[in-house]
This record gives structure tokens, sequence and C-alpha cells, in this order.
């Protein structure tokens, strides 16, 4: 009977042990579950909601409120001109739709810049910034850079045109940098600028310039031939004044004439016979 005892006994203390046991390790489980979630809230970036289009958008498409979605942004990264709420996005009852005025991807967020005011089309007037104006350039294949230019691009304008006499029977013209880093905001009748890649020829370029601009633009374009020189993307350098003439192409150098005064002579004429005699005599005045 005491044998019987003594192993319920050792029994019972073994069962009581290992419930320790497994209770000590389930505790420890949840307590290091507890401390990896604290760590990382501690790391987790603040964030909140903003607007991204939920579909591929194009130059053009119309955003309305069933192209949007709400999605967690990290706080420290918002980019410029969001959209946080839709009252803002849409104002109002909500009608007035906006206008795609850049390519969007889908998932891509909605800023102010690629999208026009609410009710507003795409046209080139929501493309001017304030105190600009839209101004059209002339051009061919050699003066629009091969078909190469696109909207929003940026070139240089050169004007070529008569500028007085060379010499006194070579009439010359001189060519002039008029106009640097003007925007390009449309090719012909085109303003969206994720076109295809490949070169068109356009017949017009439209640009962005101020009312003084605009005025020289159109009195070169009268007055001489206009071309254009594309600016690279990451080019911001001030250029000094570009001017060349067919003396400068040619390399042809201006040489100062000095008029030598000559000492004067004074002669009398003396006939004799069929001849002349010129006889040197002192000059008297």
């Amino acid at each position: 009977m005491r044998m019987v005892f003594a192993l319920v006994l050792i029994l019972g203390l073994g069962l009581a042990g290992g419930a320790v046991y497994l209770a000590q390790g389930y505790i420890g489980q949840q307590n290091a579950a507890l401390e990896r979630e604290r760590a990382a809230r501690q790391s987790a970036v603040p964030t909140v909601d903003v607007y991204i289009v939920n579909k591929p958008l194009d130059f053009g498409d119309t955003l309305g409120a069933g192209d949007v979605q709400k999605i967690a942004w990290p706080q420290n990264a918002l980019p410029e001109g969001i959209f946080r709420e839709e009252a803002a996005l849409f104002p109002g009852d909500g009608s007035q739709k906006r206008t795609v005025l850049r390519q969007m991807e889908k998932f891509e967020p909605v800023l102010a810049s690629k999208v026009t005011e609410p009710g507003q089309d795409a046209g080139l007037t929501s493309r001017l910034a304030k105190g600009m104006r839209a101004f059209a350039i002339r051009v061919d294949v050699a003066s629009g850079v091969s078909g190469f230019l696109r909207p929003s691009d940026k070139v240089d304008v050169f004007w070529t045109g008569a500028s007085g006499n060379i010499s006194d029977t070579v009439q010359g013209e001189v060519t002039r940098l008029i106009e640097t880093n003007i925007r390009i905001i449309a090719i012909d009748q085109f303003a969206a600028e994720d076109r295809s890649t490949g070169a068109m020829i356009a017949r017009t370029v439209t640009v962005e310039a101020t009312p003084q601009q605009v005025a020289r633009l159109a009195q070169a374009q009268a007055t001489g031939r206009l071309a254009l020189s594309l600016v690279g993307n990451a080019d911001d350098s001030e250029i000094a004044v570009v001017e060349v003439d067919r003396r400068g192409l040619l390399g042809v150098e201006l040489r100062e004439v000095i008029e030598v005064e000559r000492e004067r002579v004074c002669t009398i004429r003396t006939r004799r016979g069929s001849e002349f005699i010129e006889t040197p005599i002192p000059c008297t005045n």
C-alpha cells in the first residue's frame, strides 16, 4: 500500500513539474512575441492616407472618384501637391472631374501638377504659368532638331538675318542667340509629353514665353530665320552673348587702315613743242 502511495506521489510530482515547465515555455514565448511587437511598433514609419490612381491614365483622360483610391503613405516622404482629402481632390459635390496632364501608372499618387483644376480641360491654357504666353515658331526638319523635340523640352532660339554691310560691296548675315531655355508646351497640335519616342517632323513648335520674349520672337521671325537648339535636361548653365557673322565664320580679321599724309609737291608745266616738262618749285600755300 505504501509502495502504491509512493508511486502515485512520484507520478503526481512529475506531472506537476512537467506542467510547470510547459507553462514557463508558453509564457516565455508570449513574452518574446510581445517584445517583438513592441519593437516593430517602435520601428514602424508613421503613415497617412493619400489618393492614388487605380488604373493607368494618359494625357487628356478624365479623373473621377472611381479612378482613385486611398492607401497608407509614409508621412516623412509625402510628394509635393499630394491629395489627402476627397474634398480637396473633388471639391463641392464631386461632379466636376479633373483632366490628366501627364501620364500616370497604376497605383501612382495623384499630384496637383499632373491634373487640371476641377472642371478644366487639358488645353494649352492649363499648361501656361502665371504671366506667361504661348507663341508658335515655324520650323522644318533642320530648324526643328530633326523632329526629336518633345513637349516640356527646353530649347535655345537662334536668329539669322541681315545685319548691315560686311564690306562696301558684300551684304552679309549674322546669326545670334536671342533666347535661352525656352520651354516647349506643344508640337503642332500635340501637347502630351508621353507620345511615342519616334521622330516627328513638325511644322510649328509652341513655346512658353513672357510678353517681352514674345515680342522679340515675333520680330525675329518676321525679319529673319529662326532655328532651335535642344538643351539638356540637367543643363542650367548661363550662356553669354553668342553672335557669328560671315567674317567670324571664315576667320577673316579686320585690319585698321592708317592714312599717311604725303608731302605736297608743286610743279610747273612747260610746253616745248609737243612735250610737256614738269619742273618742281616751292609750294606757296
